[in-house]
């Protein structure tokens, strides 16, 4: 079985590299420091169980476990975490595995050999529970790989039918979600201009009427420019008068 170890501290991760190398059957086969790292070797490694920190800068275990969630094949997880017994109720209430630190070789060894993967659905509730909504990245499936777009360089989110075009500083990707989710999940940093539209707010440099009186909305850094519906004309234009 291979076991890729996510944590922030050299010290924790060559800590559980130690035990694991003791064990029968079981390779470590890399050690990652954040989320975006664990992310980008799990395609590359395809480990069977990720040992996985739940705090950690930028990208933390949870968001790293849910864009872990949309692969085919994703691995078993456990989180390694240093919170209080009290601060776990809401990973028991999930059925989520975890190890509390300073973690101990036979409960290390107990649950590698239990390990399971997790459903979407848990991991999704798991953020809730936690308050953890709000990435710091968007998870899109390119020819079958994992392609994570930063939320700061996304410039807008735009609605057709079941997929939703992420446009953002390098191109653009095709997402499956719901724009109301993405609203709310995103709400400081996004307007709505149209039922189907969504702009990040620090990409919008103005509006222009165009000649058969409709309105659109210009952004820095590219052409784009995205109709805004009668409805939201008024928020949009108070909007750029307090930019």
């Amino acid at each position: 079985m291979k076991v890729l170890i996510v944590d922030d501290e050299p010290p924790a991760r060559d800590r559980l590299e130690h035990m694991i190398a003791s064990m029968d059957n079981m390779q470590v086969c890399g050690q990652a420091a954040h989320g975006l790292e664990a992310v980008n070797m799990v395609q590359s490694s395809q480990p069977d169980i990720v040992l996985m920190d739940i705090r950690m800068p930028g990208m933390d275990g949870l968001e790293a476990a849910r864009h872990l969630s949309e692969m085919d094949e994703p691995p078993a997880i456990i989180f390694t975490t240093a919170f209080s017994e009290h601060a776990l109720e809401a990973y028991d209430a999930n059925a989520v595995d975890y190890l509390v630190k300073p973690i101990r070789q036979e409960k290390l060894e107990k649950s590698l050999a239990k390990a399971r993967k997790l459903s979407k659905a848990q991991i999704v509730a798991l953020d809730m529970q936690t308050n953890n909504i709000g990435r710091s990245h968007i998870c899109a499936r390119v020819r079958g790989n994992l392609e994570l777009i930063s939320v700061d360089n996304v410039i807008y989110f735009l609605a057709d039918q079941k997929y939703i075009t992420v446009r953002h500083k390098d191109g653009e990707v095709l997402i499956e979600d719901a724009l109301k989710s993405l609203e709310s999940e995103f709400d400081s940093r996004l307007l709505r201009i149209h039922r189907n539209a969504l702009v990040s707010t620090k990409f919008i440099t103005g509006m222009e009427k165009q000649s058969d009186s409709r309105f659109v909305v210009t952004f820095t850094g590219i052409d784009d420019k995205l109709e805004i519906s009668r409805r939201h004309v008024a928020e949009v234009r108070k909007f750029l008068k307090l930019k």
